[in-house]
């Protein structure tokens, strides 16, 4: 019994004491770096630390290159190649000890996975992109500019690759390959074109709306297709053991693209419509549906012994484009592919990249002759098949650059050698300055000119009709020359409200007010020939108002989607929409554009279209929130603090006056269009961000007192008297009554210059004559009064009931027009809105001094710039409280019209 327990003792010592195979698994150290655990030390077990890191320096690096390349409108993908190259072997492998820190080579396997999977998902994207109705629209001249732009260079590729093959198929570390693969490798990738990075370069250069862009996308869409099919047919020559193998591969393929077309997007398209996605967007179950579809298309691709991205490429193929479902759908997943998962790509392709393999003469001759073959190669074939197409020279120059553009996904995906690298780089940095060259904006104009008949090779006008006008017509022109016929109107969607306010004062009705119609079987036939009097003619020539809205291009593949889709978006764009239905309500004959364009070029697309509009004015609504962008959600305080200081959209203003090729006018919004709000007292509530849902405050109610009263000071110049006649023709509206104030200034308050070299006369300007200060005051007085009284004593007797013209004299004429206008507006709380107009107030005959220095000084609202966009006394104006909106006129820089 004795021994029974002391054996039953041991046994349990022992086995607390002894190891089991369990025992040993101990929980890892929790404390990281604060044990002295190194993070940079690659852990099977916990790889996403490492991986972190090396995201973070590649997404960093590439966006610190592609800063100084975006300055050049170089694609973004270049930035990411270049980035991978050198955080390769190149030149940051060469550091020692910084490969085997950063990119263990425990490490790439997993950093091989994430990469994949996003290149899975941007093959989808640029799927996705491509719009296959373009290129049955086009299947003509695309056929032809594709099938030359293609045949040529791969024809070329094929000689070069003999050379290629004998000089390099030793070198160390290559894998034997058959030179028939090897040849078909290699003309592959001197044939294809990089269609997203087309896209990108036909849009920063506004040149999808051309003729070229149309030609080049078109052509563009089928040579990335054809381009991916060789692609495929690559892989499969190179992962199949025989030809038998690869003949079944390449079916097996053929099999699962009429699959998807016609079996998968039928049902695809039937669900789709079910939920409302591609009318309203797609909902996160058909994002969810449509992600699943890419990664079991790229699942079965793969397994056949194609590459997984092309089983990816042909799903985005699949998807719709009605509705804008496919730009929708891009906006839902394009973000983290673009940031996070395509860099990865590039960098980790870049790591196998060694540039300093390229060290003997020989293998730079073979660098300089595959750059050459590349670009002759697209540029001949592209230049001859446009030419074909009665396309000008310069159009097939222009069109032959444009399909030299690379494409670095598929030459990375083919793995060519560095020397395919450097020429993908080479070719498509220097397609955008190559194109800029040979297609400049001024010789756009022309050639559209030119094919419209419009003029002559050299320039001249070909227009017989303008010298055979009736005479009447001419005279009316010359009586009438200053009225506005063509408005341009910059549409931004917070300034919307009061916009088409202001506008509405433009339209007016038809004479003799609403008529009674009578139906079509009650009427009495009109035997007599005699007009209908019941719809009788307008008297006025009719005023065109044409509204653009910009959009930002930004980063993204949807930016350019929208514009490749520009026709689409301006159709179903809602600001253009509502721009219709305005001008339909108001008797207005309206059209509207889009324009999708980088931050950077609004003021250069805006007065592009001004003058391709042939515009007499343009109309710009100075921004609420102080941005150029839409999105803004600030609160009522800030907004109107923000539109006192100088901002982004203050800058655009100021660059679009200074290049204007017309009249300018600035709307500055204070509650135009809507009554003041009573003042009450006690609590006060205010929005934020956070409470706009319920924040509603009152019920809108409709107007009782719909007119609007004007107050213009009148200091001299250019600028004022181009503003004076917008008054006028504003003051037509019957809701409009108008104070026109002569400002004055007496003799001992009047600028003192030595010498003027701007005097008033229209003579003395083209001139040039330079007169003395005290002439200059009297002659340009004499000019301005007498403009002054002219337009006064030439009031029509239409306009005599609603309209003054009054006379200040004044030794502070700030001052006292400030005064003054605060007595004139806003003493009605039930009006529409009053409006002060302002010229921008260049080559005026009064400096202000100190005297505005003061005023503002003693309101610290006011921004500091603003003078600079609007002028001197807009900035008074909107540093105090004013209560009306402000309209501030520029004159055509040609001189003054009189």
């Amino acid at each position: 019994m004795a021994s029974t327990v002391t054996s039953l003792i041991t046994t349990t010592l022992v086995s607390k004491t002894t190891p089991t195979p369990t025992s040993g698994v101990r929980a890892a150290h929790q404390g990281g770096i604060l044990e002295g655990a190194n993070p940079s030390k690659y852990d099977s077990k916990n790889p996403i630390i490492i991986f972190i890191i090396q995201a973070g320096i590649i997404i960093v690096f590439c966006r610190l290159l592609n800063y100084p390349l975006s300055k050049i409108r170089q694609p973004k993908v270049i930035a990411e190649i270049i980035g991978g190259i050198l955080l390769g072997p190149s030149v940051f492998g060469r550091i020692s000890g910084f490969s085997d820190a950063i990119f263990p080579k425990e490490s790439i396997p997993t950093l091989s996975l994430a990469a994949n999977l996003g290149l899975v998902l941007y093959l989808f994207l640029i799927g996705l992109e491509v719009d296959l109705r373009l290129l049955l629209s086009n299947w003509r001249i695309a056929l032809s500019v594709g099938a030359a732009g293609m045949a040529l260079p791969f024809g070329l590729g094929c000689a070069i690759a003999y050379g290629l093959y004998h000089q390099f198929r030793e070198d160390a570390g290559l894998v034997p390959i058959s030179f028939g693969t090897y040849m078909l490798f290699i003309g592959v990738a001197m044939a294809i074109t990089a269609f997203p990075v087309l896209c990108r370069i036909l849009t920063e250069l506004k040149l999808l709306g051309t003729q070229v862009g149309v030609v080049v996308l078109s052509a563009g869409v089928g040579n990335d297709v054809v381009g991916w099919i060789l692609l495929a047919l690559c892989v499969a020559l190179v992962n199949a053991g025989s030809g038998i193998s690869a003949l079944w591969v390449l079916l097996t393929c053929v099999a699962w693209i009429l699959f998807l077309v016609y079996a998968v997007r039928p049902a695809f398209l039937w669900i789709l419509r079910r939920t409302g996605s591609i009318q309203n967007g797609p909902t996160q179950s058909m994002v969810a549906l449509t992600v699943l579809m890419t990664l079991t298309s790229a699942f079965f691709t793969g397994i056949i012994g194609v590459h997984p991205i092309f089983g990816g490429f042909l799903v985005g193929l699949i998807c719709p484009h009605d509705g804008g479902f496919a730009i929708k759908l891009a906006e839902k997943i394009e973000d983290l592919v673009t940031v996070l998962f395509l860099p990865l790509y590039f960098a980790l392709s870049g790591l196998s990249t060694n540039i300093g393999l390229l060290d003997n003469g020989t293998t730079w001759a073979y660098v300089i002759g595959v750059i050459c073959v590349a670009f002759i190669g697209k540029f001949v074939g592209g230049t001859i098949a446009a030419r074909l197409c009665r396309m000008v020279w310069r159009e097939s120059f222009t069109v032959g650059v444009l399909m030299s553009c690379k494409g670095l996904v598929e030459l990375v995906v083919l793995r060519t050698f560095t020397i395919f690298v450097v020429m993908a780089l080479v070719t498509t940095f220097a397609t955008t300055p190559l194109t800029s060259a040979l297609y400049p904006p001024w010789y756009q104009k022309k050639i559209a000119a030119w094919k419209r008949g419009e003029i002559d090779w050299d320039g001249n006008s070909l227009d017989q009709d303008s010298q055979s006008v009736d005479t009447d017509v001419i005279a009316t022109d010359k009586q009438d020359a200053s009225e506005v016929r063509r408005l341009l109107v910059y549409l931004r969607l917070e300034c919307l409200p009061s916009l088409f306010t202001f506008l509405s004062l433009l339209g007016g009705d038809r004479p003799g007010g609403p008529v009674s119609r009578v139906h079509p079987s009650k009427a009495v036939p009109n035997t007599g020939g005699q007009s209908d009097e019941s719809t009788p003619l307008l008297q006025r020539r009719p005023l065109q108002i044409h509204g653009l809205r910009m959009l930002e291009l930004g980063e993204r593949l949807s930016s350019v989607m929208k514009e490749s889709e520009i026709e689409d978006v301006s159709t179903k764009d809602l600001v253009v929409n509502s721009f219709y239905s305005f001008g339909q309500l108001n008797n207005l004959a309206v059209s509207g554009d889009v324009e999708i364009v980088p931050e950077g070029s609004y003021a250069e697309i805006l007065s592009r279209s001004a003058s391709e509009q042939g515009s007499d004015m343009v109309l710009l609504p100075w921004s609420e929130s102080g941005s150029l962008s839409e999105t803004g959600n600030t609160t009522v305080e800030h907004s109107q603090q923000r539109m006192r200081e100088n901002g982004p959209h203050s800058q655009f203003v100021a660059a679009f006056l200074n290049r204007a090729p017309c009249h300018t006018a600035v709307f500055v919004n204070n509650g135009f269009g809507r009554p003041a709000k009573e003042e009450r007292g006690g609590l006060t509530k205010s929005k934020s961000a956070l409470s706009l849902g319920s924040n509603h405050g009152l019920p809108t109610v409709t107007l009782a007192d719909r007119s609007h009263h004007i107050f213009f000071p009148f200091f001299g110049g250019p600028d004022d008297r181009a503003a004076m006649r917008f008054v006028l023709r504003l003051a037509r509206n019957p809701n409009v009554t108008a104070t026109i104030l002569f400002v004055d200034v007496d003799q001992s308050s009047r600028n003192t210059d030595a010498a003027v070299i701007l005097p008033p006369t229209d003579a003395a300007r083209k001139n040039g004559v330079s007169v003395t200060a005290s002439t200059w005051e009297e002659t340009f007085f004499e000019h301005e009064k007498g403009f002054f009284v002219s337009m006064k004593d030439s009031l029509s007797a239409e306009l005599e009931p609603r309209v003054v013209f009054d006379s200040l004299d004044t030794s502070q004429p700030l001052h006292d027009s400030l005064k003054r206008a605060k007595s004139e507006v806003g003493q009605s709380a039930k009006s529409s809105g009053d409006l002060i107009v302002l010229g921008r107030g260049r080559e005026s005959r009064i400096s202000f001094g100190t005297e505005m220095l003061a005023i503002v000084g003693q309101t610290s609202q006011a921004g500091s710039d603003v003078s600079h966009s609007l002028g001197d006394v807009a900035q008074v104006l909107m540093a105090t409280d004013v209560k009306a909106s402000l309209l501030v006129v520029q004159a055509k820089k040609e001189g003054p019209t009189s």
